[in-house]
């Protein structure tokens, strides 16, 4: 698909998002716009004047880099975007992610948490990923975020190791679950850390419902907003026992 046609379906893409600001869709379609078309300077310049007009990096995160991060994945997974527009703009909105990242502020004053981030092992999964990582961080957390690809052994000897109060894990691809589902059984049998909070979120808990609860998880999140205001105001929070339904398959088909 050419770049013409990404941008065509992009414009049409914004009457899904009716309860965000037009100033704010329009700045999301220009951003998206110099991403799929790799235009470095464009998008730098995007950022820099909404910086300049006051506009907090929080602010940045929530209304602008992560509505684009969406706009971008949802296009892709649904052939509406072609490979190399993709690959252009998720490497230079990770650029921009990166720079907005060094202006947050942490707020010391929220109660401290020590978080242990993992993420599905793809592009998308790990972006997203770091942008609710940030947050995470600006708001007062202790975060380590090892990435994708790690086994699930390792986690378990970090889990082990480090005692942290949360485990969060973001994927936005149905490959993943099985790995995640493991994980969660085995911190529940081996009672490892027996008081650790377990909170997923990314496009395949959002485009599947009940599925987090399915595989036992105590908090979800569609946006890293919410799961910031999740492992905030309900860190006391558990899944009961009978709420994960292991071996249960149906909507892992249908969250791809």
């Amino acid at each position: 698909m050419n770049t013409t046609r990404d941008k065509e379906v992009a414009r049409g893409d914004r009457s899904d998002r009716g309860c965000r600001s037009m100033n704010a869709e329009t700045l999301t379609l220009r951003l998206f716009e110099a991403l799929i078309d790799g235009d470095r300077r464009n998008a730098r310049a995007i950022i820099q004047n909404q910086v300049d007009a006051g506009i907090t990096p929080e602010s940045l995160y929530v209304d602008l880099l992560w509505p684009t991060h969406e706009m971008i994945e949802r296009l892709f997974r649904s052939d509406q975007l072609s490979v190399m527009a993709h690959n252009m703009a998720t490497r230079l909105l990770r650029v921009l992610v990166d720079q907005a990242a060094a202006s947050l502020v942490t707020d010391s004053a929220l109660p401290m948490r020590r978080v242990l981030a993992m993420c599905g092992p793809n592009e998308e999964s790990e972006l997203g990923a770091q942008m609710a990582v940030d947050l995470l961080e600006a708001n007062g957390m202790e975060v380590c975020f090892a990435g994708g690809g790690v086994a699930n052994d390792e986690i378990l000897a970090r889990v082990n190791e480090t005692q942290p109060d949360v485990l969060v894990w973001f994927s936005s691809q149905p490959t993943d679950l099985p790995a995640i589902r493991q994980m969660i059984d085995q911190l529940h049998e081996i009672g490892a850390c027996p008081n650790i909070q377990i909170a997923v979120g990314g496009g395949v808990f959002s485009r599947a419902e009940g599925l987090a609860e399915e595989i036992g998880a105590d908090l979800w999140a569609d946006h890293p907003l919410e799961m910031v205001e999740s492992l905030v105001h309900d860190a006391a929070h558990r899944a009961p026992t009978d709420q994960r339904t292991v071996g249960k398959v149906k909507r892992y088909r249908n969250a791809a």
